[in-house]
């Protein structure tokens, strides 16, 4: 018998401290057998479907398109693309507002996308986050996968300072547990926003095909604009008919 229960995961955790949550806060599910259906990265947070019990019919789940709301930081870069990776001062793009359409118009026509150095991909035996790691991604080539995004609508686009940045990304990353290299991503953070004073964050709703990055969209973007771009925030809304 199978049970599919939805959780929120939280920013920071990573799914298997999620599914341990769980079962701390409910000792019924303490000893069943449960796998998560659709990994988030600790930078993200949302909807995180659950299979318990019986999980052989996981694969059913693992293809649902997905919605996501998500904010892209203007004129910074990281290896991760998004804020828990080494970063640097990227250019910032200029007459944003007025490209934006262009920008969300290349974006729909997207049917394929590269997976981000740091993902769980393998190749050779090795995830790709371990090439990363190594300094070696260089050496390999790295595969893409079939996508598909059914909509992106831009929000709002807002000014954020420096120090408010600084701020806000040092107490997200505290919230990861683990080695994610946080306090060298720390230091490159601080050593990047001590060159600038303002960047500009623009929030977006996408609807994609499962195995999208959002992370990477975001990555991509900025390379549209001839620019950097990293995921400042991502948050999970639907997954199939599911929704938070």
């Amino acid at each position: 018998m199978a049970e599919l229960i939805k959780l929120y995961k939280n920013l920071g955790e990573t799914p298997l401290e999620c599914l341990k949550r769980l079962k701390d806060e409910h000792q019924e599910y303490k000893d069943t057998k449960m796998t998560y259906l659709g990994r988030l990265d600790p930078m993200a947070e949302g909807l995180l479907l659950v299979l318990a019990g019986n999980t052989s019919k996981k694969n059913e789940y693992l293809e649902l398109d997905k919605t996501y709301e998500f904010e892209v930081l203007w004129g910074m870069e990281s290896d991760t693309y998004d804020i828990l990776g080494k970063v640097k001062l990227g250019k910032m793009p200029e007459k944003l507002e007025w490209k934006m359409r262009s920008v969300i118009e290349k974006i729909l026509k997207k049917k394929s996308q590269q997976y981000p150095p740091y993902s769980s991909k393998t190749v050779g035996g090795k995830s790709l986050f371990l090439w990363a790691r190594e300094n070696k991604i260089d050496e390999i080539d790295i595969p893409e996968r079939g996508i598909k995004i059914f909509s992106l609508d831009h929000i709002h686009t807002r000014l954020i300072n420096s120090e408010e940045l600084l701020k806000e990304v040092t107490e997200r990353i505290a919230l990861v547990q683990g080695d994610f290299r946080q306090k060298e991503i720390i230091k490159t953070w601080t050593k990047a926003l001590s060159k600038a004073d303002t960047f500009l964050v623009s929030k977006f709703i996408a609807d994609v095909s499962s195995g999208t990055y959002i992370r990477g969209l975001a990555h991509e973007m900025g390379k549209l604009l001839n620019s950097g771009a990293l995921a400042y925030s991502i948050k999970r809304t639907r997954v199939g008919e599911y929704k938070i």
